[in-house]
Order: C-alpha cells, then sequence, then structure tokens
C-alpha cells in the first residue's frame, strides 16, 4: 500500500505545474496580455452562446469561460491551450439537461472531471495518437452541423421546441416559424454571421464576433424592436461555490452521460493541444497533464454553476495566432472575462439572442475546413467511407457514439488491409546444381511454401486452409522466418491445417521459428505438433536436407548427391553465393 501511495504521489507530483512553466509567463509578459485581451473578446459571444444552448443559460457559460478557463491554463499540459464551453459539448449536454435537469449537468461534470483526473493518472493521454484522421474529420463536421442545427430557434426567433434530438427540434422550430415568422431575428442573425465571415476573410486580425454583437445590440435597444428577445438578466458576479446540486442517489444513473462527458473532454481537449503544437514551433503539449489540468477545471467549474469545459479549438487557434507564448494568455482571457461578468453584467444582459445565434452559425462554418474533407475523400475509399459515417452518426446518434462507431470500422478497414498483406507463396526449394530428372524428382514429392506478414485471426483461414488442400506430394515445408506476428487463431489455424496434412499421410516440416513466435504457438499445442520427429529446423537448407533423408528412408525417391554446404543468410534463410 505505502508503495501504491507512494507511486500515486510522485505521478501527481509530475502533473503539477513546474518551474518551467512561470518562467515560460515571465518571457515576453506584454505579448502575452495582448493575447489574452484578443482572444478574451472573441471568447465572450461564444461563452455566453454556448452557455445558452446548454440549456442552463448565459451565466453558466461565463463561469465556465472563467473557472475551467483558469485553472485548465494553470495545470493543464499546453502553453496556448484555451479552455472553455464548446459546441461540441454542448452537443452532448442538451439531452442531459432534458433529461435529468441543470442539477443532472452539475453532477455529470464533476464526475466527469475525476475520470479526467485518473485518467491523467494511469496514463492514458498518449492514446489520443491513436484517434485516425478521418474519424477526427467527420467527427469535427458533424460537430458543425449539430452546432449550427442547434441555433435554428434563436435565428428564427421562436421558442425552443421540446426533443433532445437536434433534427426533430430544428423541424419544429421551423413549423413554428411558419405560423409565426420573426423576420428581425433573421436579420440579426444572418447579418452578425454575414459580418463575422466576410470580415474574417478581408481582416482576420480584427475580432468581428464582437463588433457585430455590439452593433446588433446597439439597433436593437435604439430601435426598441421587441422582436429581438435579448439574453435575459445576469447576476453581477460568480455565485458561492456549492454542492447544493448533488444527489448521492442520482449518480449510479449518471454515470453513462458522466463517461461520454469525460471521453469527449479528452478526445477535444488533446485534439486541440495537437493543433496549437502544430501551428507553432518549439512547443509541445504533455497529454497527461492537459488531461489533469481539465479534469480539475470540471471538478471546479460546477460548483461555481458552470457547464463542462473542454479546449476549445477555435479560441486556441486565436490565441495562437495573436502572438501568445505561454500559459499567461490564457489566464489573462479568463481574467478579463471575469471582470466582465463583476462589472458590465447589465449590458451583456441586453445582447439579442438572434445576435448570438448568428455568431454561433459563422463559427459552425468556420469549423467545416473544405480542403481537409476533400483531401480526405480523396485519399482512399476507407478514409472517405469512416469520414461520411462518423459524421452522419454524429448528427443522427451522439458524439461519443459517433466516435466509437468511427473507431470501431477504421480498425476493421485497417484490419482488413493488414490482412490483405499476408502471403502464402510456393518457393524454389534449392538452388544446387541438380540435374533436371532429379529436379523434376524432388518437386513431384516436396514442395515449400513461404508465408510472408502476419499470422492473425483477420488472415489466418485464407490462404492456411489453402494449405491444408495441397495435393501429390509428400512433404510441406513451411518457411516461417517472415511471419512478422501471430496470434491464438493463427496458431490453431496452422496447427489444424498440419493435422490435415498429417491424416493424408503428408509430413510437415518447418524453418525459421521466430523465438517470440514461439509461446503462442506452444499454448495451442501446434509447436509439439510441428516439432513431431524432429521437423522443425532452424533454416530452410536443413529442412530441404530433413525432406530428403525422409523420402529416402520411405522409399519415396533414390540417394541423392551430396551438395557442397553453402553459407546461409540468417535473414532470410537462403543459401548465398
Amino acid at each position: 500500500m505505502r508503495l501504491s501511495l507512494g507511486r500515486v504521489g510522485a505521478r501527481l507530483a509530475a502533473l503539477l505545474p513546474g518551474r518551467g512553466d512561470w518562467a515560460e509567463m515571465r518571457r515576453d509578459p506584454r505579448r502575452d496580455l495582448l493575447a489574452g485581451l484578443t482572444v478574451a473578446i472573441v471568447a465572450l459571444p461564444l461563452a455566453l452562446g454556448f452557455g445558452v444552448s446548454s440549456g442552463l443559460g448565459a451565466e453558466a457559460g461565463l463561469a465556465t469561460a472563467v473557472i475551467a478557463g483558469t485553472l485548465a491554463a494553470v495545470f493543464g499540459g499546453s502553453n496556448l491551450q484555451v479552455s472553455g464551453p464548446t459546441g461540441a459539448m454542448t452537443v452532448v449536454l442538451v439531452p442531459i439537461v432534458a433529461e435529468h435537469g441543470p442539477s443532472g449537468v452539475l453532477t455529470v461534470g464533476l464526475m466527469a472531471g475525476v475520470m479526467l483526473v485518473a485518467l491523467a493518472l494511469l496514463r492514458a493521454g498518449k492514446y489520443m495518437q491513436y484517434v485516425p484522421a478521418p474519424v477526427v474529420e467527420g467527427f469535427t463536421l458533424g460537430i458543425a452541423c449539430v452546432i449550427g442545427l442547434q441555433q435554428i430557434p434563436n435565428a428564427l426567433g421562436v421558442p425552443k421546441p421540446e426533443g433532445d434530438r437536434v433534427l426533430v427540434v430544428t423541424w419544429r422550430a421551423l413549423g413554428e416559424f411558419t405560423q409565426h415568422p420573426n423576420w428581425t431575428a433573421i436579420a440579426f442573425a444572418l447579418a452578425v454571421a454575414a459580418v463575422m465571415l466576410v470580415g474574417a476573410r478581408l481582416r482576420p486580425t480584427i475580432p468581428f464576433s464582437i463588433l457585430a454583437v455590439i452593433a446588433a445590440t446597439i439597433v436593437a435597444q435604439v430601435a426598441d424592436l421587441d422582436a429581438a428577445k435579448p439574453i435575459g438578466a445576469l447576476p453581477s458576479g460568480l455565485p458561492a461555490p456549492s454542492l447544493s446540486f448533488l444527489h448521492l442517489g442520482a449518480l449510479g444513473s449518471l454515470l453513462a452521460p458522466a463517461v461520454a462527458v469525460a471521453a469527449l473532454a479528452a478526445l477535444e481537449s488533446l485534439l486541440s493541444a495537437s493543433v496549437a503544437d502544430g501551428m507553432t514551433v518549439g512547443q509541445k503539449h504533455d497529454p497527461d497533464r492537459e488531461l489533469f489540468g481539465q479534469g480539475l477545471a470540471n471538478i471546479a467549474a460546477p460548483l461555481f454553476g458552470g457547464v463542462p469545459a473542454t479546449g476549445a479549438i477555435a479560441r486556441t487557434a486565436v490565441n495562437v495566432r495573436t502572438g501568445a507564448g505561454s500559459r499567461l494568455a490564457s489566464l489573462v482571457h479568463a481574467v478579463v472575462l471575469a471582470a466582465i461578468v463583476f462589472a458590465a453584467a447589465p449590458l451583456v444582459s441586453k445582447i439579442p439572442l438572434a445576435a448570438l445565434a448568428g455568431v454561433l452559425l459563422a463559427t459552425a462554418i468556420r469549423m467545416v475546413e473544405v480542403g481537409s474533407l476533400k483531401a480526405m475523400a480523396r485519399a482512399t475509399r476507407s478514409d472517405a467511407l469512416i469520414l461520411v459515417l462518423t459524421a452522419a452518426a454524429t448528427l443522427a446518434l451522439d458524439l461519443v457514439y459517433a466516435v466509437i462507431l468511427g473507431l470501431v470500422v477504421a480498425g476493421a478497414l485497417a484490419l482488413r488491409a493488414v490482412a490483405k498483406q499476408a502471403r502464402l507463396d510456393q518457393v524454389p526449394l534449392d538452388r544446387g546444381d541438380h540435374s533436371a530428372e532429379e529436379h523434376a524428382l524432388l518437386a513431384e514429392h516436396i514442395v515449400a511454401y513461404r508465408i510472408d506478414g502476419p499470422l492473425f485471426f483477420a488472415a489466418a483461414h485464407r490462404f492456411l486452409l489453402e494449405l491444408a488442400e495441397v495435393a501429390d506430394v509428400r512433404v510441406v515445408i513451411l518457411r516461417m522466418s517472415r511471419v512478422t506476428t501471430i496470434d491464438a487463431t493463427g496458431a490453431l489455424v496452422l496447427k489444424d491445417a498440419v493435422e490435415k496434412l498429417h491424416r493424408r499421410g503428408i509430413a510437415v516440416m518447418t524453418s525459421g521459428i521466430r523465438p517470440g513466435q514461439r509461446q503462442v504457438l506452444d499454448s495451442v499445442g501446434a509447436l509439439e505438433l510441428l516439432r513431431l520427429e524432429g521437423r522443425e529446423y532452424a533454416t530452410t537448407p536443413e529442412a530441404i536436407r530433413g525432406a530428403r533423408t525422409y523420402l529416402e528412408c520411405a522409399g519415396v525417391m533414390p540417394p541423392l548427391p551430396a551438395q557442397p554446404s553453402r553459407p546461409v543468410n540468417e535473414e532470410t534463410e537462403e543459401t548465398v553465393g
């Protein structure tokens, strides 16, 4: 127990901030301050919009951006990551709110935070690199579609219909709009989205999102447009931390949603950190520290009424592009948002919901990288299939199931591709100077096969069952030096093929079995069978001589003249020279 606790303590100490983090923050504070201010301006409408979309309100989005943004910046594994509420997480939270209410979302966030800390202690961050690119691209495309559809009710100026499926909610919102059209709301949403998209092309360094939202708010107030429904009253400050939302009896029913939230938080945060690394030179995030920081952020955010948080790709990209060099920029972003919460809540409460819908519509459109999608679709048919399937599952099911489905299909297609590399080739027996008659006699009774590639469950049956059907021979030599891997299924199929050949009176000899493959063969009894009467050899030339001896003793062929020994290539088991 002492050893285990000591290991946990050492692992925990390795996840905490070090002197290097603070040294980086002192290197160029002016640049980080400017980057943090810019990110805060971009993040404000997004935090408000995602808070509203989640069902917990704009104040929940702001609390998440402040609390989670601060803790993830201090304890996270990336110097450039910016964390807060995101569209992907909102997609998961909407059905949780519908089924369990706001307290259920807060409890799920707390449980997910604990799970993320546990993943960090177990060093699970490294497994993110095994998520295939088509799954990530399809996942991102699906999220963009869901975020856009979620904004339809606010963009149309209609009350959000009942339902936990975004396609159903969108259809009902369109039906409500046809009965009571609100052209003012549509105008605000489309205008804000257009300003953001066009402005980003013309002047990408200017935060057009906040400018468009300010302009829409001024127009709504000056023109006294009742149709432009505002956010509503916001508290001037953060609530006191509380665990009043936690009900122990509900933990069992919330376990599955918590796992989904934790999985999504890990996936999106590590993906965002990887994107940040790719946009810079010399930056490299620590995946386990990133999980640890996100875990602490999600444990703390619910105490202040915040929703679950993740690393935010869009805000992180803005942070990098504006010159951030350390985690000080992310801290400044959170501090600026906190100042807005305390000082400008009355002004923020007047922002039209349709304007926030326009911000998120533009965000969803900008998430779709057309060039990456085209490249992925043109790569291979398998990549295109995985991309489309993951995107469709994200839209029709939910994000976690979509990722799982994408990973399963990607894994199956990868196994299929690897299995196709396995080959069973008939090879020449000898390169000596036998006469043509001797060669004909040898070929009549002995055949040699070389197994290339993996001998595992996805590939074994295809050629080893063919091996069992070989005819008109007395000896089969299996050259196994090029078998790259073997599992229990492959070993069993090999054993079955050898037994069938033995029952037909055909002797089987092997050569080149690697030391690392003996345990698998021995565990299923295949190695003992292959050693029958000493028919396992280290090299192919030795196996050929053994086959000749066997046939001579059996009276099948006359003795052949002795051949001078030749050096053997240990890698290929072939004679050289």
